[in-house]
């Protein structure tokens, strides 16, 4: 069994790396009021903006990622792709045979050819018929392609996030690493939706530039120009004409729309960091209200939220830039396939109806041809997410290779079950030494206080027992993982119910009804009895002493043969310290304990204490005994009772 793993953001946590402490500049850049009531931007926001990191937006690497995910629903997925696809095939058919409609239409509507008009109007009924079902059909596909997507996606994540020790060591892989919350929901559902509508889009728009490039092609050859008296025909003029006009417009398209592609990506970040401000803050809304901290924290967060508005300013700047390309095409395009064919019209060459099928056909292969044009802001939108969820999952993988190039503590079962540290020296990731030379053995049954100052790594110990730690050398032999129970300074209590919280990380039906009752009960949490089936947020319904006392009680429910306890008395009075310690003279008597602590109290429930003491540096710690007392100066002793019989 293995639980409440001690947790960075206690108070003995590690430092966050460098890139994620952005450093303030001296002053802040004088520009217009943001927020109301400021003169300038905040220096924070500043640094936020300054913070985003430079991004590599490599289509064909961030894919091969989604290529190689190997989760449940792939294959229905592709089934949905593919049964979209099939009724896009038939919708283009239809959309064929509805332009093909509109020549004769036309024509009917020329000739006044009323029969001929009758029945091209029965004929219209049927293909919208038909073309209206097989688009509610592609339109239920799609929207069902979306969520399939996000969940296959988000299945995959969630497996891989959640592995053993992922989610502690995540937070030193950098940017990438940062907001998981974010990148698991956020990102996913704009990679699903954007993924399913351009992916379905593209494939529309290739079915789309197959059926009607052909039938352009063929009725090019009826646009003939009059020149000096001879009639001239260019193969394929309305194809070639269309092609130029879409390139030019999917040219000019990429170069003022590029930029949107790292800006949504810095977005999507800024987001990121905004919310989790928010989150804090709630959180924390007692520490801050006890605090007076209110002004301050609106500061940081007007701070979060003018880096979002920047960013957001550069981005509605570049979609403006954009504008006038593409909504610029979209008009022209009313009239550029009339004028082009209106030569031949006007010539003689072209029917009204043959006028009206070669602008349908130059309107459709335009379309298609243009789809990067009219698309290409969500494009943009779609590469920043495919981005950030690739980029996250290469982080997971790339976990050990954090510490490639330097030593790492190797970890070991000991033969004998014991705790053994052999020559360990525990490193901060920049090098800088936390402890040194650590060399000691505890064997079954022990119970080892281990004391020192303040920030000297104790915490840090117990994360590299629990493998959590890796910079370092030397080796740490264990008893077998599952024997072992972490107890953090704050106890971890899960969402759900008061059940579910004493039996994690085992499902709620793990232990007998009288085993739980008596565990509370043993704990001095009786009163939690009818609760036990109510589901609260429990970290923030019992006060810290509380919590404290429960994971004790989940102790009694599994029962370990090794506990940890890093502070986990830290809250409670005396009375309830030396009930819960005294768990390990009953009903615990077997377990053996290492604990952490600065109350002078704590000594007496431990048969031997480890002491961290400073090295000849300054910042180097070696783990040693203290010194023994020294002996008895018995004959003081002697000396005084000598005296008192010789006292008149």
């Amino acid at each position: 069994m293995k639980a409440d793993v001690a947790s960075p953001t206690a108070p003995e946590a590690v430092p966050q790396p460098a890139e994620a402490i952005p450093k303030l500049p001296q002053a802040a850049d004088p520009l217009l009021p943001i927020m109301p009531g400021a003169t300038a931007r905040p220096p924070l926001a500043d640094a936020l903006i300054k913070a985003a990191p430079v991004q590599d937006f490599n289509l064909a690497r961030d894919l091969g990622v989604f290529a190689r995910v190997r989760a449940e629903g792939g294959r229905r997925v592709v089934a949905i792709f593919a049964a979209s696809t099939v009724i896009t095939i038939a919708n283009m058919f239809g959309q064929v045979q509805l332009n093909d409609w509109n020549g004769r239409f036309f024509d009917a509507v020329g000739r006044k050819d009323l029969s001929g008009f009758l029945h091209d109007l029965w004929t219209f009924v049927i293909i919208v018929v038909i073309l209206l079902a097989l688009t509610v059909a592609n339109t239920f596909l799609q929207e069902r392609l979306k969520f399939r997507l996000r969940e296959w996606i988000t299945r995959h994540l969630l497996a891989e996030w959640l592995k053993p020790l992922r989610v502690y060591q995540l937070g030193f892989a950098g940017e990438y690493g940062h907001n998981p919350d974010q990148r698991i929901q956020e990102d996913t559902r704009l990679l699903g939706d954007y993924t399913a509508d351009l992916g379905c889009g593209i494939v529309y728009s290739l079915l789309q530039l197959i059926a009607f490039v052909g039938m352009l092609w063929t009725l090019s050859a009826q646009v003939t120009f009059q020149v000096a008296g001879y009639e001239i025909a260019i193969p394929g003029y309305m194809v070639w004409c269309a092609l130029a006009y879409a390139l030019t417009g999917s040219a000019l398209t990429w170069i003022v729309g590029r930029p949107l592609i790292a800006l949504n990506g810095q977005r999507y970040a800024r987001e990121a960091e905004f919310r989790f401000a928010l989150v804090r803050v709630n959180e924390s809304g007692e520490s801050i209200a006890l605090h007076g901290g209110e002004t301050d924290e609106r500061r940081h967060l007007e701070a979060a939220l003018t880096a979002v508005v920047d960013t957001m300013r550069r981005i509605s700047s570049s979609l403006a830039h954009l504008t006038w390309i593409t909504s610029g095409i979209g008009w022209l395009s009313l009239v550029v396939p009339i004028l082009v064919a209106a030569p031949a019209y006007f010539g003689g060459s072209l029917t009204l109806g043959g006028l009206i099928m070669v602008a349908g056909a130059f309107t459709q292969v335009q379309l298609a041809l243009r789809w990067f044009v009219d698309n290409f802001s969500r494009l943009a939108d779609w590469r920043a997410a495919v981005h950030r969820v690739a980029r996250f999952r290469e982080a997971l993988d790339n976990l050990p290779a954090i510490e490639a190039g330097a030593e790492e503590i190797k970890h070991a079962l000991h033969p004998e079950g014991h705790l053994a540290f052999e020559a360990v020296r525990i490193l901060l990731p920049d090098g800088h030494i936390v402890i040194d030379d650590a060399t000691v053995h505890i064997t079954p049954g022990e119970r080892v206080l281990i004391v020192g100052d303040t920030g000297r790594g104790k915490s840090t110990l117990f994360r590299a027992v629990a493998g959590l730690w890796p910079w370092g050398s030397g080796t740490i032999l264990t008893p077998p993982l599952e024997s072992m129970a972490f107890l953090p300074q704050r106890p971890y209590l899960p969402l759900g119910t008061l059940r579910n919280a004493l039996s994690y990380p085992s499902p709620v039906d793990a232990f007998p009804e009288a085993n739980v009752r008596q565990a509370l009960g043993r704990c001095h949490l009786g009163d939690l009895v009818p609760k036990l089936d109510t589901i609260e947020r429990w970290d923030n319904e019992l006060s810290l002493g509380e919590q404290e006392r429960l994971a004790f009680a989940r102790l009694l429910l599994h029962k370990p043969a090794w506990v940890f306890l890093d502070e986990a008395t830290a809250a409670l009075d005396e009375d309830s310290q030396h009930r819960v310690m005294a768990l390990f003279d009953d009903e615990l008597k077997q377990t053996t304990v290492l604990s952490i602590g600065h109350r002078p109290d704590l000594a007496v429930y431990h048969t031997r204490t480890l002491q961290l003491v400073h090295g000849r540096d300054g910042d180097r710690l070696k783990l040693k005994p203290p010194p023994a007392p020294p002996p008895p100066r018995r004959w003081l002793q002697r000396l005084d009772d000598w005296l008192l019989t010789i006292r008149p």
